[in-house]
């Protein structure tokens, strides 16, 4: 059964494929499959080129919001990627929806999927891993119904948003200074340009929304990252006996490179410390490795609460992980930037410059910290009224003020 189901989901690309983009596109693309599987450097490019073609981002259109009901409740459309299980981005993204979902709001999720795979085909994993959303999941391709405020949720998506002649305020749900994620060319100059479109945008901290506002011109408000507490939290009689560091080589602006050279300076400085790695399996870095690979968020927990250090490197703007860290008496050691000091802001955190020896000084101050309980105590509490209510909340006031409502 599951190989039937892959190979309609297969025939369903290729026609799509040979429908939007001809029989000439379907043939290179299978050339560079083959180019991929032979070791050549290839990939699928992040946003269809006709959509940028489409995108004159300096015609702004007339906005046109429909009438809003007397209860005051809103249609949002949110143009997303496929939603992975356990993605950062995603999660948040979910977290706000199911917010105003709580609210009487009604979200449609519109999927927008270069590799020509369809909504329904999406659906399922979606279900699994976000079960509180309750809207439809869509395919943007198909066009979208008018709603009172459209969302794009990544530079990708901006270009669909911007270019469907739907009804609705266009908003933005900014995440990270996403040019930054390529090297200087077209693909950063593409992403960079999403934030020219005349969107309102909707930041992960306060850092991204003076960023934009100066640089770009752009209109935008941010919320405070949330901690889920009832997934992260200390636990009772757990004996702390390691340090933990989150590895994958995918996301280069994680900086695993650096990271694992710190790890290696400090095992030879703490032997008899124990080093947990997630994200991905990475391979040994001695005795005392524990190499997890991919994690629950469940299990994540656990992890956190036999550590006493996190090193947790953001090149870019921050994750979530040194607030889930945070509430497991975890202390996160981040590089020293402004990006991370304006968005975390708590005196728990280490900072240190993001050379080896440095990351690796400041994992060796918190292994030696002297009562550790007590401070790891102190740093769960710091982040306790962290709760990503507060961001749905402020999504809602910020619809609302934009709206007229």
């Amino acid at each position: 059964m599951r190989a039937v189901q892959v190979f309609q989901r297969r025939a369903h690309q290729v026609s799509r494929i040979v429908r939007e983009e001809g029989v000439r596109q379907l043939g290179a693309r299978a050339l560079r499959t083959a180019a991929k599987r032979l070791g050549a450097d290839s990939e699928v490019f992040p946003v269809r080129l006709e959509d940028v073609r489409a995108a004159d981002i300096t015609a702004h259109k007339p906005v046109v919001v429909p009438p809003i009901p007397a209860d005051g409740s809103l249609v949002v459309n949110w143009v997303s990627t496929p939603p992975a299980p356990g993605s950062g981005g995603h999660t948040t993204m979910f977290r706000l929806i199911q917010h105003l979902e709580s609210l009487g709001h009604t979200c449609r999720l519109y999927l927008y999927d270069v590799y020509g795979s369809r909504a329904v085909d999406h659906e399922p994993v979606i279900r699994s891993a976000y079960p509180g959303f309750r809207g439809p999941v869509l395919d943007v391709a198909d066009g979208m119904a008018d709603a009172h405020a459209v969302f794009a949720s990544a530079w990708m998506t901006a270009y669909p948003a911007f270019n469907d002649p739907c009804a609705g305020k266009r908003f933005y749900l900014v995440q990270d200074y996403e040019p930054w994620f390529f090297p200087v060319g077209g693909l950063s100059a593409l992403a960079e340009n999403t934030y020219r479109m005349g969107f309102h945008g909707f930041t992960a901290g306060r850092f991204l929304a003076e960023k934009l506002r100066t640089e770009q011109g752009m209109a935008a408000d941010w919320f405070d990252f949330g901690c889920d507490a009832d997934r992260y939290h200390l636990q009772e009689n757990t004996v702390r006996d390691g340090v933990v560091f989150y590895a994958r080589r995918l996301a280069p602006r994680r900086a695993i490179e650096i990271g694992l050279l710190a790890l290696e300076l400090f095992a030879e400085r703490h032997p008899d410390i124990a080093i947990h790695t997630y994200g991905e399996k990475i391979g040994t870095l001695g005795p005392r490795h524990v190499d997890h690979g991919l994690v629950s968020p469940d299990r994540l927990n656990d992890i956190y609460n036999r550590c006493y250090a996190g090193l947790t490197l953001s090149m870019t703007n921050v994750s979530l992980v040194p607030h889930e860290m945070l509430a497991a008496g975890c202390l996160p050691v981040v590089n020293d930037a402004v990006h991370n000091r304006v968005v975390l802001d708590n005196d728990h955190v280490r900072y240190a410059p993001a050379t080896p020896h440095d990351l690796a000084r400041a994992l060796s101050d918190v292994v030696t910290t002297p009562d550790f309980a007590t401070v790891a105590q102190a740093a769960s509490a710091s982040v306790s009224s962290r709760s990503w209510d507060a961001a749905g909340h402020e999504l809602e006031k910020v619809l609302r003020r934009e709206l007229l409502v």
